[in-house]
Order: C-alpha cells, then structure tokens, then sequence
C-alpha cells in the first residue's frame, strides 16, 4: 500500500466515525445502519446490547432514540491502525441526554472499532462501546422546544424537527411495512390495506354481528363511513346511541361504565411510530380506557399520514398538526376550544390476539 492510499483510507475512515455520529444525532436509523457492513456488530456492554447485522442495529437504534427526550454525542479522532483491507482503531466520545422517563446524564466513552473495506467503501465491522466515566447528577439545561410550555415532553433538540408537510404526506410502502412488522413484534396484529373502503369492509370480518361497540371521535371513522355503519347499520350494539340517550347530569356513572369496557373500540389514532407505538390524544378522556385495556378487542384504522419516527415526533404531530384541525371542529360543532388534557401511548399489546391495526396506503383523517 503507497502512502497515499493509506491517506486516503485514514481520511474515508475518520469520515466514516463522523458520519455516524451524524446519524445518531440526526435520528436516521437506515443511514446508521448502512455504516456497517451486512454482518456488523454494534455492542453495548454498559445497557446491555449486542446488536448484529443492519436490520438490528437499525431496530435496536430506533427503540433507544424513541425513549431520548435529548441526546448529544460529539467523537473525538482517535487512532487508527490499517492492515490491508481491515483495519482497528478507538473514537473517543463525550455524550449528555436526557430520556423521556427522567434518567440523565454526561458520560465519555470509548469506541473499540474494527473496519472493513468493501465495494462500497469502508464500513465498520464491530463497533463496541465502553464507558470510561459516568454523571448522573441532573442536567440543568433543556431542549429549546420546550420553552414552548406544551406540557407534553420536549423533542429531542438535536434532531432535524419534521417538516409540517410530512404530517400530511403518506408513509411509503417500505415505510409502512417496517411500522406493521413493529407493531407485530409489540403483539399487535397488524395489516396494510389499500384505502378506506378496504378497512369499512375488513371492520365486518374482524367485528362479529351484534357485539358491543364503541366508536372513537374520529375523522378517519367519519370519513371512511365506518362510523355511519357501525353507529346507525343495526349490525351492532352500538355504544355511542346508547351514551348520547343518556341524560349527562344524572347518568354519568352509567355513560362511565358502558364507554370503559365494551366488547370492541374502534378508534383511530394521533400517530403510530416507525418503532411500533400507537399515540391516541383526548380532551375529556372519556374513550382512552376502552383503547388502553378496557374493551376486549380493538381495532384501530390509521391512515398512511401519520406514521412518524418516535415518540417525540409524535406528540409533535399532536400538537402542531391534529390539534389545530381538531380545535377547528369542536369550534363549529360544540362552540368550544379542543383540547390535549390526556395522552395514550401504547407501547406494546400484552394480550395476544387483542389489538389489530389497519394500516392504510392512503391519507385519511387527521
């Protein structure tokens, strides 16, 4: 090997270390990925994770994110030591985050490498990281979107925030096939459909004739007719007629009762996450125990618009995109505000056979 090859390979190398940590920082789970070769290791001793191949560490990389309120990692250049088409070396890190569930802290680590020469350049081969000091004390700063007093939980500041128009922009195919294959490996059934009229005839395969049913307040039922056919067919028990017979000042534990525990919900949600997670908004509350556990079935109709990255995104999307269309509507339908007072997330269905969640091509809904 000349020394200008070798130039060339320690630069390619040391670009390699950096694109990572832009991938990190950035939330691109594929690029990450892609920077290793097919049969690459990413191990973690200190959580424990051991993740090998591209589709783990692709995986694996969008469960730790999803959990990340704030992260920042910033590589220091270390060595490296060229064998021919392999090659060794350490990165130097220095890291402070803050996850969604209160643990924080600052830590510097090393990054034990070894590299790889392919078709496609060079790729790491094992990446294994060890902690070499670790503060747990509270971080005294914040991510700056939570200046904005929401209340929810700040995105993570160092992430690219997503554009409004993805908000209304269907998910692609393969976006799609990798949110049904989370949900399944959280215990969600989970199916892609066409469109609307699709899932209005899937409801009556996976809803038998006269069982309970409650309907969620929601555009995507409205629109696709599903509502229509469920409240006012005759197929079913509906719920909804039932509450709304209801007078509120004198039946509220009955209308409380018949919404928590029917045999079906069937709702939409705010968001589901590239990571397997469904997020449902409500102003009163009042539907989220049927959806969280309450009813002996679910079924969730999501269009293609709301497929997200994480959880943080999601309650963005919450906030700055179904928020305002629904505060619109209650306007002109109650004459008042709508509001975020509870959020649902669903990060796994412990009961098999429980939750199914149809997953549209189309946009539809909010």
């Amino acid at each position: 090997m000349n020394d200008f090859q070798a130039i060339a390979d320690r630069v390619e190398i040391e670009a390699l270390r950096g694109e990572f940590t832009d991938a990190a920082m950035m939330r691109d789970r594929p690029r990450l990925a892609s920077l290793f070769t097919p049969d690459g290791a990413l191990r973690m001793p200190n959580i424990p994770v051991e993740q090998v191949g591209r589709e783990e560490i692709r995986a694996g990389g969008e469960r730790l994110q999803s959990q990340w309120d704030f992260f920042v990692q910033t590589t220091h250049p270390g060595t490296i030591l060229l064998d021919g088409d392999t090659a060794t070396g350490r990165a130097y890190i220095q890291e402070l985050a803050r996850t969604l569930d209160g643990r924080q802290g600052v830590n510097y680590a090393v990054y034990h490498d070894r590299y790889q020469r392919t078709e496609e350049g060079w790729k790491f081969a094992e990446r294994t990281y060890e902690v070499r000091y670790l503060d747990t004390s509270p971080l005294a700063g914040t991510a700056p979107h939570a200046a904005r007093g929401s209340g929810t939980n700040p995105a993570d500041a160092t992430a690219t925030p997503a554009p409004a128009a993805s908000f209304t922009e269907p998910a692609s195919a393969e976006r799609l096939e990798r949110v049904a294959a989370a949900l399944r490996a959280n215990g969600f059934a989970a199916e892609i459909l066409d469109d609307a009229a699709e899932a209005r005839a899937r409801i009556k395969d996976l809803v038998p004739e006269g069982a309970g049913v409650l309907t969620g307040a929601s555009e995507t039922l409205r629109l696709s007719g599903i509502d229509e056919d469920i409240n006012a067919g005759g197929r079913y028990d509906a719920i909804r007629p039932r509450v709304l017979a209801i007078d509120r000042a004198t039946g509220a534990d009955e209308i409380r009762r018949l919404v928590a525990g029917p045999d079906f919900v069937v709702n939409s949600v705010a968001a589901v996450t590239e990571t397997g997670s469904l997020v449902l908004a409500s102003g009163s509350g009042s539907q989220l125990p049927a959806n969280a556990g309450g009813a002996a079935h679910a079924v969730w109709i999501v269009g293609a618009q709301k497929v997200v990255p994480d959880l943080s995104t999601a309650l963005r999307r919450i906030e700055e995109h179904a928020l305002p269309l629904e505060n619109a509507r209650a306007q002109a339908v109650y004459g008042m505000p709508s509001a975020v007072n509870r959020l649902l997330i669903l990060n796994a269905e412990p009961r098999p056979g429980r939750g199914t969640v149809l997953l549209l091509r189309e946009a539809i809904g909010y």
